[in-house]
């Protein structure tokens, strides 16, 4: 049997993430070698401007700066399986492309890292906080109108690190899911750094935080055998749901959308928070709930009662 090629960015993150994927992967298939392929992305190589402004400036479609490379290898057949963040990938894929699987979902927490203990609230007035992410930047102004918010790129230790260094920075906005997977404990303090878990009840994540999911050319059987056999259904079901909802309100990957959804036994719940590009105005929100036989249908229910 071919070996089975999987393709993954470099970050320690992504490698981490990969580890992972080939780890269940050889649980399942201990005869079956497993390949890592390991490719640079426009978002790596990029890290020179706002990460909102790098799909413009590069051409990039639904702002895929995360997975163009890796799509161009699947569809030249250099890589079998692409494992993604999937909060990185774009809402609509090409016909020709699919997600099929997906480990167990890591906490889904965005988590505020201060050079104080306190979290949020501590923070004093015109606090100067650094995150990449639009939907993180509404949301605390949304909560702390007087925050000043800055763009910050790089990995988690470059972040990290750039928190320590810069004077003017108050803190920074990461994932709960990335500091987890790379062994940091957010109970204990990180060399002069204190973080703090913010309750995804009232800072809404993105779609599709802390899930690593396959995406695979539609047609390898072969590829789609493997990642069904290591993918965690709930985690995909939630996948599912909350990717739906943006491509029903034609979001892309930076748009200013918050969606929470969670399983209580047959039951799947969901609540949506969408800003306006400009933040002049209160969020819209919504909630729904259905069977979970049934992701896009409650999707559907979530947008219509936005909307």
């Amino acid at each position: 049997m071919k070996p089975l090629i999987v393709g993954t960015r470099g970050s320690a993150l992504a490698l981490a993430q990969a580890e992972m994927t080939e780890a269940a992967l050889r649980c399942v298939f201990p005869d079956r070698e497993i390949v890592r392929k390991v490719i640079t992305t426009t978002g790596d190589r990029r890290t020179d401007v706002p990460l909102s402004q790098v799909a413009k400036s590069e051409g990039v479609l639904d702002k895929g700066v995360f997975t163009k490379e890796l799509e161009v290898a699947l569809e030249n057949g250099d890589i079998d399986l692409a494992v993604h963040s999937m909060k990185d990938v774009p809402t609509v894929l090409a016909p020709h492309f699919e997600i099929v699987g997906a480990l167990e979902r890591a906490p889904v927490s965005d988590v505020l890292v201060c050079c104080q203990p306190g979290g949020l609230e501590a923070l004093p007035q015109h606090a100067k906080v650094a995150t990449s992410s639009v939907r993180r930047q509404h949301q605390l102004q949304w909560l702390r109108a007087d925050l000043q918010l800055a763009d910050i790129r790089g990995n988690v230790p470059t972040r990290l690190q750039k928190l320590r260094d810069n004077e003017e920075l108050d803190a920074i906005m990461l994932a709960e899911a990335g500091l987890v997977r790379l062994g940091y404990d957010l109970g204990e303090e990180m060399d002069g750094l204190f973080a703090e878990a913010l309750d995804p009840a009232t800072f809404y994540p993105a779609a599709g935080q802390g899930i690593v999911g396959f995406e695979i050319r539609a047609e390898d059987t072969d590829a789609r055998a493997c990642a069904e056999a290591i993918t965690h259904q709930p985690s995909m079901t939630l996948c599912r749901a909350e990717r739906e909802f943006l491509r029903l309100l034609d979001a892309g990957c930076h748009t200013p959308v918050g969606v929470r959804s969670w399983i209580d036994g047959n039951t799947l719940h969901m609540a949506g928070r969408v800003f306006a590009e400009n933040g002049d105005s209160p969020p819209a929100e919504s909630t729904a709930f259905g069977v979970i036989d049934c992701p896009e249908a409650v999707a559907a229910k979530l947008f219509v009662n936005l909307t």
